[in-house]
């Protein structure tokens, strides 16, 4: 008994200590579960607080990860498996709560059974806590993962910053004249016209753009700059060459592709004027692709054998080196009959830049498939991919196409095999890496190619301008300025004296054609020095002729006569040596001008004319007026003498003078035989002779026999110097007259009609005058060089500016050789940036 006494006594002080320690264990597991969890609540509670307040400043609370001991973790596990589960979906004040309330109920007679719950409970606790805040952070990181289903990985960004910043300088040589050595790789994608090109691209954007039809809608190659934009939401499509902006619906970029293609003309076919397009997406690599009209397989009617070979000859220019070739063929033909892979074995027999795109590979069965990727009848050194870039519920979201074609490589096997590579995405970082290493192979050859153009523009820029710098705006600005200094003294000089010179010269000219018309062409002038005063005839000649003068609208014309004037002048500054470069802007010039004139037109004509309308009606002329009418009317007739005098001198110099008389005389003697032969006919007609129309038929032809002949041309000479000479004839006659003692007083008006008349034509110019020069001038003067300031200058924006200076060759050439210059500077600094780079990569990387 003593035996297993002492046992028992061990035994029973063993369990008493381990129910002792139990105890203790299980109270400070609680009290530091309570202060664990309560102090874990409190932080919580803090931080969600901060992380409320601060919602607006977009502040993100880091995840709380509690780092659970082993003993913990395997106690939870022989829990689980015995299969006392505990709720961890409770908050932490919940189960602290419960927790409590079991101890007080059970007291300490279950307190051993409830230690190691209670300490599982807290182990749980604690795992909630982490798993609660994981739970509360899986769905932004799903709403983030889904707004950008294709977003780039972090270290995809980083190995697309050689290329980005190559793809940028690409962008830049390319708005300079450039030559083959500063080209930079692109990716040339090219295949039949069946073959799913415009799918593989639409697949790699993300969006569907690209023109489609059953015709050739393709005609001009499609230079697609992609643009990795991270951490911006917008997705959008801009052509740098027709300035429409931003377009963020692809179905107008789609429809601008296809207006763009469409306009070559059914006779070219094809062009090889390039198309620029670029797309701004967080979802796209930074790639550099052009798409080109797809091969004809077989001519026919609509397709011509000369448009195949010029789709090969533009496909030709494109695929050769630097550039990355895109095969694309579809996997239902045979690859033998692929004129996409026949081209680029021609221009790269190594298959060294060229990647194999299999297009349709849910049209064949996964073995054929499988056979296809493994190519070794056209072995590539990129290698070929395969993709599906359809489905079959023809779905245009590309979320479902990319879905759809997950879906088929996933259910066959065959295509997860390590050396086949499937996908869109796996096409995607293919490009990305072989651009990437292209652009880095060129990039040391590029960096010399720089140096030497920019060196040679830094020398001619030296040699031709001395380093003189010009901007197109203090181009246009001088030329605007030359402008209006040349306007400015074309007003100093058409002043009103000029005004009145032009005025009175036009008013002179029609007193001139007046006297000709009503006095000098009337058989009784010989008779009106010789008339008497009160004679009604001459009296009433005299009112017509000045009514006709002062009725004849003058106001309008007069207007117009200086409107003329300044038309004339304006033509001739718009043309000056400033302008001359620049036709678009003389019209302008012209227009606005117009526009100036024929607004103030109509009312200085109608000032004009009712400031005239009192010499209508009465004419008071003085002494003085009336002598000086009478000295510019002897001087206007002496000038009229002088100009007739010289017209008859040259048709006699012309002509001949022995060849003129024998020409003026059958003229004369015609007259005479006119005038005696209307005599007779009138004659026989009083005396009723039935047959005089015959006798005169007959005489005439006798006359006709031995009549000489004369050319047309010299009888009308002669015609032209007979009414010269009479002319002059009345003019000296007019001349005595004026001169005489009876044009002395302008009592005598009715003898001496040419002084009235230019008197009154004095007085309507003067009045003309004041009004034009108040109403017109001055405010054509005042708003000429402001129009020319606001639509030649302030209207223009940079482009037009810009277009402008370069319609002067030198100009132009100047700009063009300092933009290059600059440009290179430009490009030579982000090169040297990448080379440095490049270096440092080179350094970091382990031996």
């Amino acid at each position: 008994m003593h035996a297993l006494r002492v046992p028992a006594l061990i035994a029973g002080t063993t369990v008493a200590g381990v129910t002792v320690a139990n105890s203790k264990i299980n109270e400070w597991t609680d009290f530091g579960t309570s202060i664990f969890t309560e102090g874990v609540a409190e932080a919580q509670r803090f931080l969600r607080l901060v992380q409320k307040e601060a919602d607006d400043l977009d502040v993100s609370i880091p995840e709380i990860h509690l780092r659970v001991p082993d003993a913990i973790k395997n106690l939870l596990a022989s829990f689980n498996s015995t299969g006392e589960e505990h709720a961890t979906s409770h908050t932490i004040s919940e189960q602290h709560k419960a927790d409590n309330g079991n101890k007080n109920e059970n007291g300490n007679n279950n307190g051993g059974d409830q230690g190691p719950g209670a300490a599982a409970a807290a182990a749980a606790a604690a795992v909630a806590v982490t798993l609660t805040e994981d739970e509360e952070e899986k769905p932004k990181k799903k709403k983030k993962k889904s707004a950008g289903a294709h977003t780039i990985p972090t270290n995809d960004e980083q190995l697309m910053l050689l290329t980005k910043k190559l793809i940028e300088i690409r962008s830049i040589l390319l708005s300079i004249d450039h030559n083959e050595t500063l080209k930079l790789p692109s990716i040339v994608v090219v295949g039949s016209q069946s073959s799913g090109k415009s799918s593989v691209l639409e697949a790699i954007v993300g969006h569907e753009f690209l023109p489609k039809g059953d015709n050739m809608v393709t005609r001009r190659p499609i230079e697609l700059t992609l643009v990795h934009t991270p951490g911006d939401d917008e997705d959008y499509g801009e052509f740098p060459q027709l300035g429409l902006g931003k377009i963020h619906d692809f179905k107008k970029v789609q429809k601008t592709l296809v207006d763009l293609n469409m306009a070559v003309p059914e006779s070219e076919c094809v062009s090889d004027e390039p198309i620029e397009l670029k797309i701004y997406s967080a979802n796209v690599p930074d790639l550099t692709l052009i798409d080109l009209p797809g091969y004809i397989q077989i001519s026919n009617r609509n397709q011509p054998e000369m448009l195949k070979h010029k789709i090969e000859e533009l496909c030709d220019k494109y695929i050769r080196e630097p550039n990355i070739i895109l095969a694309v063929c579809a996997a239902n033909v045979d690859l033998a009959n692929s004129p996409a892979l026949r081209t680029s074995r021609k221009h790269d027999p190594l298959g060294l830049r060229t990647i194999g795109v299999i297009t349709k590979m849910d049209l064949v069965p996964p073995e054929v498939g499988v056979n296809i990727l493994r190519n070794s009848d056209y072995p590539l050194h990129l290698g070929y991919i395969g993709v599906v870039c359809r489905s079959k519920a023809s779905a245009s979201s590309s979320t479902q196409l990319i879905k759809y074609e997950h879906d088929f490589f996933q259910q066959h096997l065959v295509y997860n095999q390590r050396d086949i590579h499937v996908g869109t995405g796996t096409l995607r970082q293919k490009l990305m890496h072989v651009l990437e290493q292209s652009m880095g192979r060129s990039l040391y050859s590029i960096v010399d190619a720089v140096q030497l153009e920019l060196e040679e523009a830094r020398y001619q820029f030296k040699v031709q301008y001395n380093d003189r710098r010009v901007t197109a705006e203090s181009y246009v600005a001088e030329t605007m300025d030359a402008l209006k200094h040349n306007f400015k003294d074309f007003a100093s000089q058409f002043g009103k004296p000029q005004v009145r010179h032009e005025v009175r010269t036009m008013l002179e000219q029609r007193v001139l054609d007046i006297c000709a018309e009503q006095y000098w062409s009337d058989p009784k002038i010989a008779d009106l020095n010789k008339a008497s005063p009160d004679d009604f005839y001459w009296l009433y000649k005299v009112d017509l002729a000045a009514a006709a003068l002062t009725k004849s609208g003058i106001g309008r014309m007069t207007t117009q006569l200086v409107v003329d004037v300044l038309m004339n002048n304006m033509e001739r500054l718009a043309h000056a040596e400033q302008l001359q470069h620049h036709p678009d802007t003389q019209n302008q010039v012209m227009n606005f001008t117009s526009e100036l004139l024929r607004t103030k037109f109509l009312t200085t004509s109608d000032q004009v004319e009712n400031t005239i309308k009192p010499y209508k009606y009465e004419v008071e002329v003085t002494d003085s007026e009336w002598a000086d009418g009478v000295k510019r009317s002897i001087l206007l007739l002496e000038k009229e003498l002088a100009m007739c005098d010289q017209m008859a001198n040259s048709i006699k110099n012309s002509v001949g003078k022995s060849k003129l008389k024998a020409a003026i005389r059958h003229v004369l003697d015609a007259d005479r035989e006119d005038t005696r032969r209307q005599e007779r006919l009138q004659q026989l007609a009083k005396d009723g002779n039935g047959s005089s129309e015959e006798y005169i038929i007959l005489d005439d032809d006798d006359e006709e026999a031995v009549r000489p002949y004369y050319n047309p041309r010299l009888i009308e000479k002669a015609k032209e110097a007979l009414f010269l000479r009479d002319r002059a004839m009345i003019l000296k006659y007019r001349l005595a007259a004026l001169k005489s003692r009876q044009c002395k007083s302008a009592d005598n008006k009715q003898y001496c009609p040419e002084a009235f008349l230019n008197v009154i034509a004095e007085k309507l110019t003067y009045t003309a005058v004041m009004f034009i020069q108040v109403e017109l001038l001055n405010e054509f003067f005042f708003q000429f060089p402001r129009e020319v300031d606001d639509r030649l200058v302030y209207q223009m924006n940079r482009q037009q500016i810009l277009a402008l200076a370069k319609e002067n060759p030198s100009i132009a050439k100047h700009l063009t050789l300092m933009e290059r210059k600059t440009k290179l500077e430009e490009v030579m600094d982000k090169l040297n940036y990448l080379v440095k780079r490049q270096a440092d990569r080179q350094e970091r990387k382990p031996v």
